[in-house]
């Protein structure tokens, strides 16, 4: 095909003739490369569709673009190799273009993967805490997996400048205390990021995991490297160090498990019979539609001044469900006692005197006086 062009444009002048021959082997190279591109994704994407599995439309979306380029890259090899114009210019540009092109594909690959497995990954099931622990392990390796092929990627594309290894070798000599220059600017940083991979290991948190930080009710929406961003009950964010977790308390209310326990206190006068107040707790706690059915009991927990303290113990499933049932419970109990034992009700009461008492109290107090000097 190559002998046929030169052959056509023989008539051409000798400075025009040697690019000629390389333009068109380059268009009909990038025009192969296409073709067959074309071809083997249309393939790729019906036999995707037809299995069960979205991984499968994940991977082949994620390869679609990167392989594009990495095909018109090889159609350049192959025109390169009948167009010696066309080979002294792409000599030039493979060792960028070509460890260019190998991080893409990896990263897509790499990528695609993780997408796949976090798709097996549901969390939207009542018991997801092994779930949450695979996206949470997912997404970091993810973040570090990227870093380390960007890192191999672009090391890749220096090495191939002449100039670089000398200038390496060079300040080799000097980087000793360069590095603890650096690594002192650095250290906040750095701890960080240590901190985001020792995290990845011990597992303090999890993706969605309900956490109480600062006296704030929230749930882990990301893990990165080097922070966590927690969305508050008000749908907030807040954006803690990953190294916080590691160092400072905090309260976690799904590490093992999502099911809590939690209280209600109803403040009830000292003359009330707790006996109807016990049966009917029992009674629409037991018929409520929150409750898991693992805890309930009433008790009597203090004997205060004005009021008798009266604890209402029940469970649920997560946090949220734990708190509409402590709200529904103690709004149902309360309207109960108002309609049924209104005596329950808490209430002041006040020593009355009568006034010839308060009129000898003086007297009472100036004679105790005497007395106790005597």
């Amino acid at each position: 095909m190559i002998d046929f062009i030169e052959s056509h444009i023989a008539g051409l002048p000798s400075w025009a003739e040697r690019p000629v021959v390389a333009i068109v082997a380059a268009l009909i190279g990038v025009v192969l490369a296409l073709a067959i591109h074309t071809i083997l994704f249309r393939v790729l994407v019906r036999v995707a569709r037809g299995s069960t599995s979205d991984a499968d439309d994940l991977v082949v979306n994620r390869l679609e673009r990167p392989t594009r380029w990495a095909f018109l890259s090889i159609g350049m090899v192959m025109a390169a190799r009948e167009a010696p114009a066309l080979d002294a210019v792409w000599d030039r540009l493979a060792p960028f273009v070509m460890p260019l092109l190998t991080g893409w594909v990896a990263i897509a690959i790499f990528r695609a993967f993780i997408e796949a497995m976090i798709l097996r990954a549901d969390i939207t099931v009542e018991n997801n805490r092994n779930a949450r622990r695979r996206r949470t392990r997912l997404g970091i390796m993810s973040r570090l997996g990227t870093f380390l092929i960007v890192f191999l990627t672009i090391s890749g594309m220096l090495a191939s400048i002449p100039g670089v290894k000398e200038i390496g070798v060079t300040l080799m000599a000097s980087a000793g205390l360069a590095a603890l220059a650096v690594g002192a600017a650095a250290q906040p940083a750095l701890k960080a990021l240590i901190a985001g991979i020792q995290m990845a290991m011990t597992e303090p948190i999890s993706i969605d995991d309900v956490i109480i930080l600062d006296g704030e009710w929230g749930r882990i929406e990301d893990i990165r490297t080097t922070y966590v961003v927690v969305r508050l009950w008000d749908d907030r964010r807040l954006v803690v160090p990953s190294n916080r977790f590691l160092e400072d308390t905090f309260q976690n209310w799904t590490k093992t498990t999502s099911q809590l326990l939690g209280t209600v206190f109803l403040y009830l006068d000292h003359g009330t019979d707790i006996g109807p107040i016990r049966e009917e707790y029992t009674r629409q706690i037991k018929a409520h539609r929150l409750f898991d059915q693992r805890a309930q009991i009433l008790q009597v927990t203090d004997c205060r001044d004005q009021t008798l303290e009266v604890r209402l113990l029940m469970s649920a499933r997560d946090g949220p469900t734990l708190f509409d049932l402590r709200c529904e419970i103690r709004e149902s109990m309360m309207d109960w006692i108002r309609r049924e034992m209104p005596e329950a009700l808490a209430r002041r009461r006040q020593l009355q005197v009568a006034p010839m008492e308060l009129a000898a109290a003086p007297s009472m107090v100036e004679a105790m006086g005497k007395g106790a000097l005597n």
